[in-house]
């Protein structure tokens, strides 16, 4: 007899298990499905709290987690403990952040290395994966309780610009909230699909997807043909975003109350309630003419719609221009768009709303909730890889991810699972020993954190690496999987120009059964898997850093006092004690005390020998 599963808050009839569409964004989340009677979209609302969830998180001093609505509260009253923006530091090491590193009113590491970024919260230290899979674990609570039914897969969506790491970083934080991530896509493919666009495989298209969202932009030009999404060309600014309307707005107010900015930034209670109220006048201005509120009685705040587009003009003509230089690069002209279709709620504003629909020559496309669209969109891609519209060509997928071994028995994803094939991907790498002049290359497949859990593929040795120190020499590990399943591994040092490549089989003498346990394994050992590379990743970074110090005080030593040496040496040792100690958390302790204490050292160095090199230049 076949079972028929029935939810009883609805009575309606309940697909075998539902596949959720994720908009993980960097101001909003948001988890969408299919609605299993009229097969449309539809954004989650549960227990009526709104569809939006904010991407925020707040640790509590009693070592709770709050996500969401509750969590963004706290930016005002603890901005320490409140991570906002979390998707801007996903696959980001601390050099890239750049100048944006105030941004940010939490504290993040600088290791000194090109590692990955993490942020410190009292003495715990997090990934942007664990911060960004406590934002999914909220939406996967939220779809499992409105839906009342288990949610364990799910299709999570991306901007267009972001690259292999920024996408396995996803990836993970989806595994590590108990998700299996059937497909990582483009936000703009997501939005298009909203719109219907894209569905037939027949349809042909050139569209344009201008997505201004709270804290970036971007504009993505698609092609659309046979069914398949190509980015002819993106383009946009990865630090604007409505948060710089908001700003705009911010430093009016502050100069029409003749405040002093360096105050205001000092004071981060006062500028998270100025930066909540200048959204609410943002809001406002949409539909009002002006707005008016106050804080405390003391600070008025008002502005008119007027003086509001006089300030973000200049910011919406930087968005028109990056849509410019994206039909350039696309080698396209306005008139050859098919449709202009609108994403981010910032694209509510009257004034952006009419630039773009303006410069394209046509009207934008806005009917569909623009919050919610790449959810929407994400939501259908789901209901395409269930299977559930037959009219859909889905295209042959790899079935288990292939990658690397990495420093200390890490795995490392190159080719993720479900990947569309044929495909290509690589990552670049470099020697961690001074000298080394051959590098092994082990290819596994799995989804295991540690390659000792996957199943080994192929070894082989780049042999004939030029002589050089740790970290010079440029590898790139390039991934060529065919259409029949065909992996060629080829690993070219780019200085020289040495090369080695290795073809493998990937599913070779795995059954489906095999593939199903290795998948429900990476799901089971989630947690223990992330925890144990996080370990791996802390004790690296610790041990990078006492060779650092201890290189420096080798070649610097005489430009430091005693107690600066003692000092440093007692610190260096503290962290070779807690190197084995098995806590993340005590080794980055003892490697961000360490990095706090050398850190004025190297600039003053670094000021003597500029001072040495000026006073031996001869001026001919």
């Amino acid at each position: 007899m076949a079972k028929v599963a029935i939810n009883l808050s609805t009575g309606s009839i309940q697909q075998e298990e539902v596949i959720v569409g994720i908009d993980l964004g960097t101001t909003n989340s948001l988890v969408a499905y299919i609605h299993p009677e009229d097969k449309k979209p539809i954004a989650i609302n549960d227990q009526g709290r709104g569809t939006i969830v904010p991407s925020v998180v707040h640790f509590t001093q009693q070592g709770e987690t709050i996500v969401g609505n509750e969590a963004k509260e706290y930016l005002t009253t603890d901005p320490a403990n409140t991570i906002y923006s979390v998707k801007r530091l996903l696959g980001k090491s601390y050099q890239d952040l750049g100048e944006h590193r105030d941004y940010f009113g939490y504290k993040i590491i600088d290791d000194n290395t090109e590692g990955l970024v993490k942020i410190r919260v009292g003495d715990r230290f997090y990934s942007p994966i664990e911060l960004s899979a406590e934002i999914l674990k909220e939406l996967r609570e939220r779809a499992e309780h409105s839906l009342k039914t288990p949610v364990n897969r799910a299709v999570i969506t991306v901007p267009a610009y972001f690259n292999d790491s920024q996408r396995q970083a996803t990836r993970d934080a989806g595994k590590l909230a108990g998700l299996e991530v059937l497909r990582i896509i483009n936000e703009p493919t997501a939005a298009s699909l909203a719109y219907g666009i894209g569905i037939s495989p027949e349809e042909e298209k050139t569209i344009a997807v201008y997505d201004l969202g709270g804290g970036t932009f971007d504009i993505s030009i698609l092609s659309i043909h046979q069914g398949i999404f190509e980015v002819l060309a993106t383009n946009g600014d990865t630090y604007l975003g409505g948060d710089d309307l908001d700003r705009e707005i911010i430093n009016y107010w502050i100069k029409e109350n003749e405040l002093v900015a360096d105050t205001i930034n000092q004071d981060k209670h006062l500028s998270q309630e100025l930066r909540l109220k200048a959204e609410e006048a943002k809001k406002a201005l949409s539909s009002a003419a002006e707005y008016t509120s106050d804080i405390d009685g003391k600070i008025r705040c008002h502005i008119t719609r007027d003086k509001f587009e006089e300030l973000i003009q200049p910011i919406v003509a930087r968005t028109i221009r990056s849509c410019e230089q994206a039909l350039s690069d696309a080698k396209l002209t306005p008139e050859q768009i098919d449709a202009v279709i609108m994403v981010g709620g910032s694209t509510r504003v009257p004034l952006v709303y009419n630039a773009v629909s303006e410069f394209f020559g046509k009207p934008a496309n806005n009917s569909l909730n623009p919050d919610e669209v790449v959810a929407l969109g994400a939501a259908i891609q789901a209901d395409i890889l269930a299977g559930n519209r037959k009219d859909i060509l889905l295209l042959d997928v790899t079935p288990l991810t292939l990658g690397i071994e990495t420093m200390g028995g890490l795995m490392d994803s190159i080719i993720p699972r479900n990947s569309k094939i044929p495909t290509k991907a690589g990552r670049q790498y470099t020697t961690s020993v001074d000298g080394q002049v051959n590098m092994k290359i082990s290819v596994y497949q799995g989804e295991r954190d540690l390659v000792k859990e996957n199943r080994k593929l192929a070894e082989f040795d780049l042999k004939g690496i030029p002589a050089m120190p740790a970290g010079f020499p440029k590898v790139d590990v390039n991934f060529i999987l065919n259409a029949d399943g065909i992996l060629k591994v080829e690993a070219i040092e780019l200085r020289s120009g040495v090369r080695q490549e290795v073809e493998v089989k990937p599913q070779y003498g795995l059954t489906d059964a095999q593939v199903e346990q290795m998948l429900m394994d990476s799901i089971t050992h989630a947690r223990e898997d992330v925890a144990a590379r996080m370990v791996i990743e802390a004790r690296t970074t610790g041990e990078q850093m006492v060779y650092q110090v201890e290189q420096f005080l080798k070649k610097n030593g005489q430009h430091l006092t005693e107690d600066e040496v003692s000092l440093t040496q007692t610190n260096v040792q503290n962290l070779k004690n807690v190197l084995t100690s098995g806590d993340k958390d005590t080794i980055l302790k003892a490697v961000d005390t360490l990095e706090e204490q050398t850190s004025p050292f190297a600039e003053r160095v670094m000021q003597i020998s500029i001072k040495q090199a000026m006073a031996g230049k001869k001026i001919e």
